[in-house]
């Protein structure tokens, strides 16, 4: 269902067009949980009520019916159903004018690539709303494109893999040189070792992406990732980095544990001066057997393991609330070394009832918790 109708649960509103952010109402996108390959959405959520100042309200914006976050009542305290990025702009504005009537949103902050240029084109609109957002302008979505980080690291002198885009399966025919890595435009990748893989690869990420599909050479190394927030002039504020240590089968950190390195720390730097980002971000690298750091992907968003800046004493989505409220960038203590975690699934367990709801009206039951909540 991607056009859903109009009826939506009522949220108290708190206060005036004034009031303090702790009291705001956030809506957060990337409410799928696949286990797999988890957006980011619920792991924000999880961060603005971990801090204690939080006071105010989570409306969990998704695209499907069973995604986890819309029903996850400890967490969010509404759901409402999106149409897909796919449906262009003025889909996405007709429904946030459809929710907007019925909810008071102060902030947005949206967590997936896919949504990311209706999200900035919508900007001004949504300011005009009352709404905030502190985004990437398109100029900068697209200098971090992945075909286009070639031309970006050159600018900011560092390195990474070379990339050859591809609309027909017959061009991976010329590839001589394997292992290599087949990137849909969006999401996922594959290490490909033979021309068959390729193949493989190359029809399937067409199919759920389209086009074009990236081509680069494998670079075996340590993968090390950073979570932060651009300034829009050039600087970063609160960077968490972390190295994975186990895998989905889709690439995807299961576990994993901070660390803190200068060398990666200047790398980012000089990543985010040439594009002065503003926004939340994600930097994946890899360090190859040389110690050498090679770029390897630029995600406009926060991760889906940002649950773990705020257990590090860096409250990323909440830091991200105040830059939006307009209050001075907040100083952190030094990011501590050595946290570990490991992601888990868990079962949310809801009526029947609920779950007509969403299907029917787009949005989930007001005050409706779940009848139970059980690990996996």
């Amino acid at each position: 269902m991607n056009r859903p109708a109009t009826s939506l649960p009522r949220l108290p509103v708190v206060g005036g067009s004034q009031r303090p952010w702790t009291d705001w109402t956030v809506a957060v996108t990337g409410m799928n949980a696949r286990a797999d390959n988890p957006g980011p959405g619920l792991a924000i959520a999880r961060c603005l009520r971990r801090d204690p100042a939080f006071r105010g309200s989570i409306i969990g914006l998704g695209y499907d019916v069973l995604d986890p976050g819309l029903h996850t009542r400890d967490v969010v305290d509404a759901g409402v159903l999106l149409p897909y990025p796919s449906d262009g702009t003025e889909a996405l504005k007709e429904r946030l004018d459809e929710v907007l009537a019925t909810h008071r949103i102060d902030a947005l902050i949206p967590a997936l690539d896919a949504e990311m240029a209706t999200m900035i084109a919508l900007e001004p609109w949504l300011q005009r709303r009352g709404v905030r957002l502190f985004t990437p302008t398109q100029p900068m979505l697209e200098a971090r494109a992945k075909d286009r980080l070639p031309d970006l690291a050159a600018a900011a002198g560092i390195a990474t893999p070379a990339c050859r885009r591809i609309t027909n399966a017959a061009a991976l025919d010329e590839i001589t040189d394997f292992p290599i890595v087949v990137k849909g435009c969006f999401y996922d990748a594959y290490v490909c070792r033979t021309a068959a893989e390729a193949h493989y690869a190359f029809a399937k990420l067409a199919a759920t992406w389209g086009y074009p599909v990236l081509v680069q050479p494998f670079v075996p190394g340590v993968e090390v990732n950073m979570t932060g927030i651009g300034d829009g002039m050039g600087g970063i504020l609160g960077q968490v980095a972390m190295r994975k240590r186990a895998l989905t089968d889709k690439g995807k950190a299961w576990a994993g544990v901070t660390i803190r390195d200068a060398a990666f720390d200047r790398f980012a730097a000089d990543v985010m001066a040439s594009l002065r980002w503003r926004g939340p971000f994600e930097i994946e690298a890899l360090r190859d057997p040389d110690g050498r750091l090679h770029l390897i992907e630029i995600n406009p968003r926060f991760p889906a393991w940002i649950y773990l800046s705020a257990e590090v004493g860096r409250n990323l989505p909440s830091a991200l609330l105040r830059l939006m409220a307009g209050e001075a960038p907040q100083t952190f203590d030094p990011p501590s070394a050595g946290a570990c975690f490991v992601r888990f699934a868990e079962e949310v367990v809801l009526s029947l009832a609920e779950l007509e709801a969403v299907t029917i009206t787009g949005a989930t039951l007001p005050s409706a918790p779940p009848i139970r909540r059980v690990a996996a």
